[in-house]
């Protein structure tokens, strides 16, 4: 023990910093400032001038990680971004022995920890690098204590270096003491479970959130129509909500969110449509009415020809003196179904009730010789939808997703910081008025961040060029629509307006929409847009 009467206080000032450090260390989760705070922390423990903490590579190497000297004005790796030009330390040569030269490998191959009083005067270790910087910096690197870094499973996951021990009093450089030593291992032992624990929370978030991306790819993979839609309405999200995050003015300047928010949202716009997993292909792909495994208009033309062919046969055998106005007549019907299978154009009370008597105008015989109707009762049904090429039975299983993915989601035992992602990806299809699915909500009953996700899904889906059944918008047709679903109380009026004033869909549009599609946008023929407040 120290014989000076100050130095019991002293070491027992420093065993409650070391107990606060402990504490501190359990409870940062952003891995760069958690190496600064151990680092930092074993300076001040023991008064040094700089330091360096080196990691473990999975090449057996010890990479830098931090690289501070206050006197020197030195602060490098860790959270200040800045990158430390020195390569890794090797801890075996190229015959694959140990390498012993060089303290901080030494301290790693005897698992030990390592005290020198004057880095000049020791001749057990190679500091001719240390020796090359003082000479460059004009520094004098003189005492150092090195500390191998052991976690839970006595693996050593990287070494703590620290230079220049100095005085509390006087402020001169001494040797490290027999205190600084068992101060800063307690610290190291403390310090490389935190490590372990950050770094393997990290490496399961990394594999959740390649497992998310591998279920988006196959959905997306599941339907080629549909591209890359899981990956563009996540991105769509998160620039909506950070623009409503960043926007000072109107009634949601005050909104902000927490990191934990922020990455339970872009979560959720992950799943947003998992439950899409389940839903048939041939749903999904229809693009035309009559498509289901193959379109079905082919059989219809077939039946044209079979017609044709009854009239030309009846001509022939003197049953009718012209043929060319009932052709005629045939091969604008033919063109009128073809039209009407695409499903691009909305079909009015004309066009229905055409199909219908298509349906009944003409007769053919099946394989059997048994005279049926032209047109089957499904291919009516389809040939009639009014918007779109689904029918109502079609786009109920459609929208039966999103009760998949509430299912699935609520399903699952999230940790606290993502127990919002079901309700968020939940309601992306919900309205502000009340009449969206699966539950009806309401504006004041949708997470602000879902009635985002909402505007993302519906604009994507405006823009996309990579669906079955349509072309996608240009940016002002996208922005018109949008614009009254506002008016028409469909999605939230303040988002809408942030969308507007902080122009998300110009950035979106860069950065996912071809030149083609967007064009010179005209602020005054989109419905509901205002501009915004003055501050």
């Amino acid at each position: 023990m120290d014989s000076n009467p100050g130095a019991i206080p002293d070491l027992f000032q420093r065993l409650d910093e070391l107990n606060d450090v402990g504490i501190a260390l359990s409870r940062e989760r952003d891995l760069p400032r958690l190496l600064d705070l151990i680092l930092l922390a074993a300076k001040k423990l023991t008064s040094s001038d700089g330091g360096t903490l080196y990691r473990m590579t999975e090449d057996r190497r010890l990479r830098f990680e931090i690289f501070r000297n206050d006197t020197l004005g030195i602060a490098m790796g860790g959270a200040t971004g800045q990158e430390i030009p020195f390569g890794a330390i090797e801890l075996f040569d190229k015959n694959g022995m140990p390498v012993n030269s060089m303290v901080a490998a030494y301290a790693v191959h005897h698992q030990r920890s390592i005290s020198i009083a004057d880095a000049y005067t020791e001749s057990g270790f190679d500091f001719s690098g240390t020796k090359e910087f003082d000479r460059k910096t004009g520094y004098r690197s003189q005492s150092f204590l090195t500390v191998p870094m052991r976690n839970h499973e006595d693996d050593i996951i990287g070494v703590l270096q620290l230079i220049n021990c100095k005085d509390r009093t006087s402020g001169a450089v001494i040797p490290f003491s027999e205190a600084d030593r068992r101060l800063v291992e307690s610290l190291a032992s403390q310090a490389a479970i935190a490590l372990t624990n950050r770094l393997l929370i990290d490496r399961l978030e990394d594999l959740f959130e390649s497992f998310v991306s591998m279920m988006n790819s196959a959905i997306d993979d599941k339907s080629h129509h549909t591209g890359a839609h899981c990956q563009r309405v996540p991105q769509l999200t998160m620039m909506i909500a950070d623009a409503v995050a960043a926007c000072g003015v109107g009634p949601l300047k005050t909104f902000s969110m927490t990191e934990d928010e922020r990455h339970a949202l872009k979560i959720a716009g992950l799943l947003h449509d998992c439950g899409k997993i389940t839903t048939p292909v041939h749903v999904v792909d229809k693009a035309t009415k009559l498509q289901t495994i193959y379109d079905r208009i082919d059989l219809i033309d077939t039946r044209f020809e079979v017609v044709k062919r009854d009239i030309e046969l009846a001509l022939a055998r003197g049953e009718c003196e012209s043929i060319d106005a009932a052709l005629a007549d045939l091969e604008a019907d033919r063109a009128f179904l073809r039209q009407a299978n695409v499903g691009t154009e909305a079909a009015g009370e004309a066009d229905v009730a055409r199909v219908r008597d298509i349906a009944r105008k003409y007769q053919w015989r099946d394989p059997d010789g048994r005279v049926v109707p032209f047109l089957s009762g499904d291919e009516i049904a389809n040939l009639t939808v009014r918007h779109g090429t689904l029918t109502d039975e079609e786009r109920r299983i459609i929208n039966h997703h999103i009760e998949v993915t509430i299912q699935m989601l609520e399903a699952m035992p999230w940790p606290k910081h993502l127990a919002n992602v079901p309700a968020y990806a939940g309601a992306h299809h919900e309205r502000v008025d009340g009449k969206g699915y699966p539950r009806g909500l309401k504006r004041d009953e949708m997470p602000l961040v879902a009635r985002c996700m909402a505007i993302a899904d519906i604009f994507e889906a405006l823009t996309a060029g990579d669906r079955p059944y349509k072309k996608g918008k240009t940016l002002n047709e996208a922005l018109a629509i949008l614009g009254q679903m506002k008016v028409n109380g469909h999605i939230d009026p303040d988002i809408f307006d942030v969308f507007m004033w902080q122009q998300v869909y110009q950035r979106y549009a860069m950065d996912f929409l071809p030149p083609e599609q967007r064009g010179e946008v005209r602020l005054d023929t989109v419905p509901g847009y205002a501009p915004p407040p003055s501050t």
